[in-house]
């Protein structure tokens, strides 16, 4: 599956401000989406383009997007989520323009000129997950399968088989308890 940089940035994106939301980390843990500054480190961290000076009202818009998101990866299926993505898009107001900056070759941004930073990331991340649904790749959207995390994930390996957010961090831990109940076991 080709995956263009501007569409795996969007994805990444998506990804990020999705495990900013209680939901997408460890059982208990807060939204880590809570004031203005978390959203700039957001925006930073994901390099969000045309957003100008942030303020509460888009604090509350990014975290509807965000739920909004949450929809689609937990969609049942793919008429469920083509219609939360044509909604979030429509509301976002696309404007489908070429563009080269910041060292990038021609891609194209959804969101229109002026954009709010949830618009545009309504725009660009209901885009670059609505091209998985129409390349039947929507079983891509995953959550991390360890007990003790849900981060969401896009699973852009071969086979699709990824079952975790890192394998560093929840396979590793949960391939070594497995590992650890094994030896128990057997030493009886």
């Amino acid at each position: 599956m080709m995956i263009t940089h501007d569409t795996r940035c969007a994805l990444d994106a998506v990804v990020d401000l999705l495990n900013t939301a209680p939901e997408g980390e460890a059982p208990g843990a807060p939204d880590s989406l809570t004031d203005l500054a978390a959203l700039e480190d957001f925006v930073k961290r994901n390099e969000v383009s045309d957003v100008g000076t942030l303020c509460e009202r888009d604090l509350a818009a990014v975290r509807g997007v965000r739920g909004r998101f949450a929809q689609v990866f937990a969609a049942d299926d793919d008429r469920t989520a083509a219609e939360l993505l044509n909604f979030l898009v429509a509301s976002a107001g696309t404007t489908p323009r070429l563009t080269d900056h910041d060292n990038y070759d021609w891609h194209v941004h959804y969101f229109a000129p002026g954009a709010s930073v949830a618009e545009h990331l309504a725009a660009d991340g209901g885009m670059a997950l609505a091209f998985l649904v129409v390349a039947g790749e929507r079983e891509r959207l995953r959550r991390c399968e360890a007990p003790d995390c849900r981060h969401a994930f896009v699973d852009l390996s071969r086979n699709r088989s990824r079952r975790y957010c890192d394998s560093r961090t929840c396979g590793n831990r949960l391939h070594v308890a497995a590992y650890r109940a094994r030896r128990r076991e057997a030493a009886g």
